[in-house]
């Protein structure tokens, strides 16, 4: 995929803190763990929330790929990456979430592949909404 090709404004984009944007776009979180499943699969832009997360997993996650937090774009698309599954966690997913194994008790597993970073960060035209929002339309009725 060209990432200086026009934007999509039919792609829906997934809201994620950092530093675990930054993670999955270097593919070494594979797995964004929610609460709640989801049905959506397909190509999706990933969007750097405003703010950075402020679990202790994220410090120490981090801290361990050496990440600067505070250098890293907040309240843009940062890049996509494939959703092609979701499931129930399972306690071996840690290192793939790049969370502690007591962080996924009662969890889903939303499995990514193909993260590709875009050239340059682009502002979004229409602000989240939920978890997931189009960037660049307004929200679908119905």
């Amino acid at each position: 995929m060209d990432h200086d090709a026009p934007i999509d404004p039919d792609r829906i984009a997934l809201g994620i803190q950092q530093p675990w944007a930054e993670l999955i776009l270097r593919g070494t979180k594979r797995l964004e763990i929610r609460s709640q499943p989801t049905r959506q699969r397909g190509l999706i832009y990933l969007y750097a929330s405003k703010r950075p997360s402020r679990l202790p997993a994220a410090a120490a996650a981090a801290e361990r790929h050496l990440i600067d937090v505070e250098s890293l774009p907040f309240g843009v698309l940062v890049g996509t990456v494939m959703l092609v599954d979701c499931r129930p966690c399972r306690l071996r997913d840690h290192q793939a979430a790049c969370v502690p194994q007591q962080l996924l008790e009662g969890q889903f597993a939303w499995e990514l592949s193909n993260p590709r970073p875009l050239d340059v960060p682009l502002a979004v035209r229409f602000l989240p909404y939920g978890v997931w929002f189009y960037p660049f339309k307004r929200r679908p009725v119905g």
